[in-house]
């Protein structure tokens, strides 16, 4: 019997380069998406990198024909890619807006689309959803458009036994924060607001996506993870 095999989008850095390591070390085969190569993404050797834009279509039925013709089928595919874009309505421009459901939302919806059919009966999907409170009207409508979706998708894709779920990142240092000009003191600085009394890791929630993969999830679908420290979905980025 092969090894499970997962595709995971946004998958160069951060959580979701956090979960195709721990994954791999785990056992899976692993494919990830992302804008970086192999070589500049620093993953071990033995997952595949694709790169591949999260609101390109064509970019997506490649990456899904790469996993088909590496992997055959599908036992986790975890939809992580996304971006951030803060900032009020005032100043929200109409290419923010656009890129923000592009990649968030459209990304997601026709990656799952086309891996459907590699999707082996008893297979789980993973949304990384987080916050989008505090951040400005399109970025809340973005983040906020995934949970109905991944509910409703949770109900249509049962006949399979295809398990469709959601985690939802707490304060997580990534590279995301740096990208938007956030200072590492500032970040350590929050930790003070968690009731934990740190700030999350990208491996801790990786740690919440196999979980959702693993047969211990297997009467779980529907439903949201939050990992958080307790202190819920944090409203940063």
């Amino acid at each position: 019997m092969s090894a499970p095999a997962a595709l995971i989008t946004g998958g160069t850095s951060g959580i979701g380069k956090s979960t195709a390591e721990l994954l791999h070390s785990r056992g899976y085969r692993v494919m990830v998406t992302g804008v970086r190569t192999l070589a500049t993404a620093g993953l071990p050797d033995g997952i595949t990198v694709v790169r591949a834009d999260a609101r390109s279509l064509p970019d997506i039925e490649h990456a899904v024909d790469q996993a088909h013709r590496q992997f055959g089928s599908l036992d986790l595919l975890f939809l992580n890619a996304g971006i951030s874009r803060p900032g009020p309505i005032e100043s929200t421009g109409e290419d923010d807006f656009d890129a923000l459901f592009d990649i968030n939302v459209k990304g997601n919806f026709f990656t799952l689309q086309k891996a459907l059919p590699l999707l082996n009966e008893g297979a789980s999907v993973v949304f990384t959803v987080g916050a989008g409170e505090g951040l400005g009207a399109a970025m809340t409508a973005a983040k906020g458009a995934l949970l109905p979706l991944m509910r409703s998708l949770s109900l249509e894709l049962a006949p399979r036994r295809i398990r469709v779920n959601a985690v939802s990142p707490g304060l997580i240092n990534t590279p995301a924060y740096s990208k938007l000009g956030v200072s590492p003191e500032m970040i350590d600085s929050w930790a003070e607001g968690v009731p934990l009394g740190r700030v999350g890791a990208p491996a801790d929630i990786a740690e919440a996506v196999a979980f959702l993969a693993s047969d211990a999830a297997g009467y779980i679908t529907g439903d949201n993870l939050v990992v958080s420290g307790g202190m819920g979905v944090h409203s940063r980025p």
